[in-house]
């Protein structure tokens, strides 16, 4: 399991997220200044332990009703080949040096990994706490067997949400909906073969539960 180490960021996160969320076609926010808080998440483990992976909600609210992001990210210590407009930017950790920020939705070892988390196979992690399983985070899966990742396909950002598209054995092509603005009791797919569901919190400190990602054939 990850250990989370209790150090800074340089820029920190929101700071990364605030110059990247409004160029995204699902962001609603103020194009100028995003009022970025956090607002949840959780993270699932490498099984390499080379990159880490967080599932994060960031709350907006520099257009007043306040709006929850659902952000994918990916730490990496080198950059990752071929994903340069994946890239989110760099930072400074306290303890592990230069990292390279990732859209998580097209890093291949984070998307393998949600895959997993979907069909039951990968335990998800508290935020912020080292070796501690979150069971708020609830996988269901409806599918016929479980898929290895073979290849991530394709990736299409739109107003909904972000599409992943990945090759999977023995089940071939398969599409990940990623669920980018979060929100309760919100429709779920008729066809899906999985979902993972978990919480999120509001600016006045109440709870929130919904979708953060579909699987679908």
């Amino acid at each position: 399991m990850a250990f989370i180490h209790e150090t800074t960021m340089t820029p920190g996160k929101l700071e990364l997220l605030a110059a990247w969320l409004p160029a995204r076609p699902w962001y609603a926010g103020s194009l100028d200044a995003p009022a970025l808080s956090r607002s949840g998440g959780f993270r699932l483990d490498d099984p390499e332990g080379a990159v880490g992976i967080e599932f994060m909600v960031v709350t907006d609210t520099s257009s007043g009703a306040p709006v929850a992001y659902h952000v994918p990210l990916s730490y990496r210590g080198a950059p990752l080949d071929g994903a340069d407009r994946a890239l989110i930017g760099t930072s400074e950790h306290g303890v592990l040096g230069r990292r390279w920020v990732y859209d998580a939705t097209r890093d291949p070892v984070a998307v393998g990994q949600l895959l997993a988390l979907l069909q039951g196979r990968a335990e998800p992690q508290h935020q912020s706490r080292s070796d501690t399983p979150d069971t708020s985070v609830v996988s269901d899966f409806t599918g016929d067997g479980a898929s290895a990742l073979v290849a991530l396909t394709s990736v299409e950002d739109a107003r909904h949400g972000t599409d992943v598209t990945v090759e999977a054995k023995p089940h071939g092509a398969l599409t990940i909906r990623v669920v980018r603005v979060l929100r309760e009791n919100q429709p779920g797919t008729g066809d899906a073969l999985g979902s993972v569901t978990a919480e999120w919190r509001s600016p006045d400190g109440g709870r929130s539960r919904g979708p953060f990602a579909v699987l679908t054939a």
